[in-house]
């Protein structure tokens, strides 16, 4: 699989922007890391659309989860 530097640009750039949108995202996370994001606990989902439909699911924390969580929490914490 070849790499492309442009993809990367892009993913960062996106990354900013959505970090920038969503500024309270990385602390939450930062935040329940530690203490409540460990493997068998359950995270939550809630999505309610304009027209106030809701959709809503939830998952059971893996030790893969976490990683990448903490992944993108690192990437995150250095402005990406």
């Amino acid at each position: 699989m070849a790499f492309n530097p442009a993809d990367l640009f892009r993913v960062r750039s996106a990354a900013a922007q959505f970090n920038a949108n969503h500024p309270k995202l990385i602390p939450f996370f930062n935040a329940t890391k530690d203490k409540a994001m460990t493997p068998g606990s359950v995270i939550e989902i809630a999505i309610t659309d304009p027209s106030g439909e809701r959709i809503e699911t939830n998952l059971k924390v893996q030790e893969s989860d976490i990683e990448l969580i903490n992944l993108l929490t690192e990437i995150g914490s250095k402005g990406m």
